[in-house]
């Protein structure tokens, strides 16, 4: 099961692929982490789908990684009398807390924080953005606003406030518990939503205590403005689109996701870029030329994964979707252009012993042509070090947890191995060559880098490299 690319990609499970069949062939098509959405999730259809993944990966005995996304707040307005009124462009238009049906004058706003939170020039945004009002006046349980973009007000539609930074967290109830239940399951990655600051993403860290990974959809202006500081407490980031385009100007996001990307490259967190990559595709068998571009920037940025979610949930070409993906990043990396903007893009090791070993690995395994980068990691660190120098020879993490494993599917360039902990550095060395050849990634007589930490089992302690020939004596347990 071996890919032939580094980018990885992330398929969301729906209606349209929640069935074992369907899965499986998600799976052979080329997904390499499947993401479960907790807005539309169950606990037990979660707990179903998760069982249904890891019988797929003992029957192709490859690791594969598991998203649980969390829903986060949801934001809406009261009910209208004849459920929807006009708001035309100029009229002033008041949100306050009277539960009594709105009109075409006002309506009810079922969230106290956002009246404590919100202040005069605050923009206010209904219904994905169709309708945008500016707030002239707050008061403690009422706001008074004028429409800059009028349009009509409908029953329970979404709101949002992109300058505004509500006095909450990103964990409602119903998030704590889907967050229990997805930790209890054993799933690998926790993907936050409504992040606007660190506090948020180390509330969850604090709950989850290592048994996932976090990953911080990166979806609000004010998430954008405290970037370095999330970065930092996350365990990878995600470049939510989708509601980034909402809160903040279009033209802004090509930039923000750049940003985002390359700013998790350069701390060595993975990332990944989600939301309509190939929206076509829910009713179509093609793309259009324009998704495919969209697509090749995220894979030319150097993006550890990229993510479709109606596409592969509820369309009609969930398959067809994942193998467009697939083959839009193959042929991306075998582009002269996409080695020259890679290695152009990278960023000098951080002054540790574990990066110092990570780029000569990469430097080595180049310049002397090696066969693989061979990784034997227990945390993952190891194998995260030498991915973020995006390695133009293939990355083997070699690791005797399967937990470590899982995580590292969602990583550019990372073919996961779950393997029982050497014995001693000649253990290391051999098994390292036999793996090497049994994946397929060397022959008899290539050479391969392997890098470790001694005492062997201590996490995070990177401090060995060393190059093998893989010869026949290597291969004599297969």
């Amino acid at each position: 099961m071996r890919r032939r690319r580094s980018t990885k990609i992330v398929a969301t499970l729906g209606p349209a692929s929640s069935s074992a069949e369907m899965i499986s062939k998600l799976f052979l098509a080329g997904a390499d982490t499947f993401r479960i959405n907790m807005s539309h999730a169950s606990h037990d259809r979660m707990r179903e789908l998760v069982v249904i993944i890891r019988d797929l990966e003992s029957r192709f005995s490859r690791p594969i990684g598991i998203l649980v996304d969390l829903q986060g707040p949801k934001l809406r307005l009261g009910e209208f009398g004849d459920n929807s009124a006009m708001c035309p462009t100029g009229a002033h238009f008041v949100f306050d807390q009277d539960p009594t049906p709105g009109d075409a004058k006002r309506v009810y706003l079922p969230h106290p924080e956002i009246f404590a939170a919100a202040k005069a020039g605050d923009a206010l945004l209904i219904d994905d953005g169709k309708l945008r009002l500016r707030v002239v006046k707050a008061e403690a349980s009422r706001l008074e606003a004028v429409a800059e973009v009028g349009g009509r007000l409908s029953s329970r539609k979404g709101i949002s406030l992109p300058d505004t930074v509500l006095p909450f967290t990103a964990l409602t109830p119903k998030d704590r518990a889907d967050l229990e239940a997805a930790l209890e399951t054993g799933v690998d990655w926790i993907g936050l939503s409504f992040v606007q600051r660190p506090d948020d993403v180390a509330e969850v860290k604090k709950i989850a205590r290592g048994r996932a990974g976090v990953m911080s959809k990166i979806e609000k202006p004010v998430a954008v403005e405290r970037l370095a500081e999330i970065i930092e407490l996350s365990d990878a980031l995600m470049v939510a689109r989708g509601d980034l385009g909402v809160e903040m100007p279009l033209a802004k996001v090509p930039g923000i996701q750049k940003l985002i990307t390359r700013s998790a490259r350069r701390l060595g967190k993975p990332v990944v870029v989600a939301t309509q990559m190939l929206e076509s595709m829910i009713t179509a068998p093609v793309p259009t030329r324009a998704e495919v571009s969209d697509v090749a920037t995220a894979v030319f940025d150097g993006a550890d994964a990229v993510m479709l979610s109606a596409e592969s949930a509820a369309g009609q070409y969930p398959v067809e979707a994942v193998q467009t993906m697939d083959e839009i990043a193959r042929e991306v990396e075998s582009d002269v252009l996409y080695h020259q903007i890679i290695a152009n893009q990278r960023q000098p090791p951080e002054p540790t012993g574990a990066d110092a070993i990570a780029e000569a690995a990469r430097s080595i395994a180049e310049r002397l042509n090696l066969a693989a980068i061979m990784c034997w990691t227990s945390s993952g660190s190891t194998a995260l070090r030498v991915a973020r120098e995006r390695s133009f020879r293939p990355v083997l993490a070699l690791t005797p947890s399967i937990y470590t494993a899982r995580r590292l599917a969602l990583v550019w360039g990372v073919h996961c191995v779950n393997v029982e902990d050497a014995g001693n550095l000649d253990d290391m060395v051999q098994r390292a060559c036999r793996i090497a050849f049994s994946e397929e990634f060397a022959k008899p007589g290539q050479r391969v880098a392997i890098i470790a930490g001694v005492p062997l089992g201590t996490p995070g302690a990177t401090n060995m490299l060393r190059i093998a020939f893989v010869g026949a004596s290597a291969l004599d347990a297969i």
